[in-house]
């Protein structure tokens, strides 16, 4: 074999090899990925738009090393679509007070109109595109939690740290409160009300 017919075969080979290293990497989630109502809607269905003004949040909310996203929504109906897009209508915040029952408390409606139907959209991601992925690990529209401002954090819950989306509450009282994944559901907890 000539020399120059060796090192052909050998630019040949690491070249194959680089892209076959290429095909076999994990896709990374494009940083122009953008939550609109196109995404929205083609996971929560057509009675959900995205709310303007509130970021995406995301972080580990299940403990699965995956991220996961909450994103800020108003839904006229979220019960009508959650067969056929594969997600899961819950009421935390009614659960802890004793009304869990979803068909019983969408028809619950807030006293401000403009906040009437607005819900968290919790995405619990699965594989390398996490949230954004064509198939989720999980997802859930929450309802008739009384929110002004959202965050996520981490919170100590029985000598185990674990991500929660704190709440600053609407109301008078001013109360902060967290939900946060017990392995099988979330929970709502009150923290308690702002000394201002």
């Amino acid at each position: 074999m000539s020399p120059r017919f060796a090192s052909l075969a050998a630019l040949a080979l690491f070249f194959s090899s680089l892209s076959l290293a290429q095909i076999a990497m994990p896709k990374t989630p494009s940083s122009a990925f953008t939550v609109d109502n196109d995404f929205v809607q083609k996971e929560f269905g057509s009675t959900c738009v995205i709310m303007p003004g509130p970021p995406v949040l995301t972080g580990d909310l299940d403990g699965d090393g995956i991220e996961d996203a909450v994103i800020v929504a108003k839904c006229k109906n979220a019960l009508v679509d959650q067969g056929e897009n594969n997600f899961l209508v819950i009421d935390p915040y009614y659960a802890f007070f004793g009304y869990g029952n979803t068909r019983i408390t969408t028809q619950f409606a807030s006293e401000v109109p403009e906040q009437r139907g607005i819900s968290l959209l919790v995405i619990h991601g699965a594989g390398p595109d996490a949230w954004r992925s064509d198939a989720p690990k999980a997802k859930f529209v929450i309802i008739n939690m009384p929110f002004k401002e959202i965050g996520l954090k981490k919170m100590v819950l029985k000598k185990k740290s674990v991500m929660a989306i704190y709440i600053e509450e609407t109301g008078a009282d001013q109360m902060t409160s967290a939900l946060y994944w017990d392995g099988k559901k979330y929970k709502y907890v009150p923290i308690g009300a702002s000394m201002e």
